[in-house]
């Protein structure tokens, strides 16, 4: 039997765990083997690409699982350096299955990978995770000379080639905003916080000039741009309030029109206003649907056939917004495979997380960070306002952020809301954990839903005002953790739903 136990870190969407304890050489190749047997030849695929980011780790574990799938005779194409968006943007445009080799903002000493099927399609526990994971720790337990077993063994070995795909995914980016404004535009000052992870790599190939494409009216202030998988100066994880403050004092001290913060694997940006504040990433999710739904207008589409997807936890905002706007709104569950199979079920053309994921219909419903940074440079680009008064349209409510608690029995805390909230008038529902909304004067809704990782129950509010909103949430939150103290982390500290 292997020493390797791969429940312990192959989770609901992607693969995260530490090197070399968990994640070593034989056990990404046997988790290749068996990415080859689930997902590449049932597909009809003969080819596949991989991609890695800046860890010290990637390149050498990316070559293994290479090799663990080149086994069966599948061809794999290693694109090397890149954003988890680059990764899904060669899936997408060579049309193969892909693995991505990123722990996101995870600590220096995880690794990890995201996988997907053809056309960027998501791999979760429900459509093969869970399937690559067991076949894999079977070939582990069997030892090395059963790494191929038993599946479809096609002759001969795959080859495995390299090829830079950075100046196709930027140029691809750049056809889906236009940043030139020749017009009316104003040329823009923006400070980028690249956390020493893939954003280094990217920014100065789409908004800048380094992938040769020619240059916008952009003047791009870098932080960190330093590729390293060590993160010397912060985590890269830009849901912690600590890891912004260098991205808000660089822009106030340069008097930039806003900030960009990327986390590790560069899919995820989060939006800092001119004076610093912070952007809620539903202020971003309604801005760029509003301007998703006037460009199907303009194209001829009638707004009420255009579709937006959003979380149970994004603002009320959001689908008001998009209401007001003609279009249809979709509320869908958390966690990147129910967006994604939600957008691309309905055809929506765009879909935005609190945790500032959002994925586009051009971008094979795929999530990408960099395009979303596109649309606020375009729209701030596009008039004379700072972003402050561009995006006060879009954030109508006090939110409390996502606020988490560990609890030793989950189900009994959230039945305890339950009764409190039965009592009120309000609506209940469970598509995504509980959610209650009081509809009327003062408008408030909660969301408690527990972890699929974690002890942890995480709890969001959203209210009219201020007090309303801190009245609800300390009162669920001493609800919760009724029995004894519970220590709460303030803000959520990943991608982990």
């Amino acid at each position: 039997m292997s020493a390797h136990r791969l429940s312990d870190f192959i989770k609901a969407y992607d693969v995260r765990g530490l090197v070399p304890d968990q994640l070593d050489e034989s056990v990404v190749s046997a988790i290749g083997s068996a990415f080859a047997q689930v997902v590449v030849i049932p597909e009809g695929a003969s080819a596949m690409v991989i991609g890695h980011d800046m860890r010290p780790s990637s390149p050498v574990l990316s070559r293994a699982f290479a090799e663990g799938v080149a086994a069966h005779g599948i061809d794999v194409t290693l694109i090397g350096l890149c954003s988890t968006d680059g990764l899904y943007y060669a899936s997408g445009a060579l049309d193969v299955p892909g693995a991505m080799f990123t722990a996101s903002h995870n600590p220096a000493r995880y690794n990890g990978i995201k996988l997907c099927r053809a056309g960027a399609r998501p791999v979760g526990t429900d459509s093969g995770l869970a399937e690559v994971r067991d076949l894999a720790q079977w070939l582990l337990d069997r030892g090395a000379d059963h790494q191929i077993g038993g599946a479809d063994v096609r002759t001969g070995a795959g080859e495995i080639t390299e090829r830079n795909v950075l100046a196709d995914y930027a140029a691809f980016l750049r056809t889906l905003v236009d940043l030139t404004q020749p017009d009316q535009g104003r040329r823009l000052s923006v400070v980028v916080d690249a956390a020493n992870g893939m954003g280094g790599h990217t920014v100065p190939a789409v908004l800048q000039e380094a992938a040769g494409l020619p240059a916008l009216p952009l003047d791009v202030i870098p932080l960190y741009f330093e590729l390293d998988g060590t993160f010397p100066n912060h985590e890269a994880n830009p849901l912690v309030p600590e890891n912004l403050r260098d991205l808000q004092a660089a822009v106030v001290e340069h008097g930039a029109d806003l900030g960009l913060a990327f986390d590790g694997d560069a899919d995820r940006c989060f939006v800092v206003d001119e004076r610093g504040e912070p952007v809620p990433a539903s202020a971003i999710t309604a801005l760029v649907a509003t301007r998703e739904i006037a460009r199907e207008v303009a194209a001829g589409r009638d707004a009420s056939d255009v579709t937006i997807v959003y979380n149970v936890i994004s603002s009320l905002a959001v689908p008001e917004i998009i209401a007001e706007h003609g279009a249809q709104g979709l509320r869908t569950r958390v966690g990147h495979s129910f967006i994604k199979g939600t957008m691309a079920r309905s055809e929506a053309v765009f879909g935005g997380e609190h945790s500032a994921h959002y994925y586009f219909r051009e971008f094979w419903f795929a999530d990408t960070g960099m395009l979303a940074a596109m649309h606020v440079l375009a729209a701030l680009g596009e008039q004379q306002r700072p972003l402050s008064e561009v995006v006060a349209e879009f954030s109508r409510y006090v939110a409390s952020g996502e606020i988490n608690s560990t609890v030793a029995d989950a189900a009994a805390a959230t039945e305890r809301v339950r009764s409190w909230a039965e009592g009120q008038d309000v609506t209940v529902d469970e598509l995504d954990g509980l959610t209650v909304t009081h509809e009327s004067d003062p408008m408030w809704w909660l969301n408690l839903r527990a972890s699929n990782t974690e002890p942890l129950l995480r709890l969001n509010v959203e209210a009219t005002d201020e007090p309303t909103m801190a009245t609800i949430r300390d009162t669920v939150l001493s609800i919760v953790r009724t029995g004894g103290p519970a220590e709460a982390d303030l803000h959520d500290q990943g991608e982990s739903v």
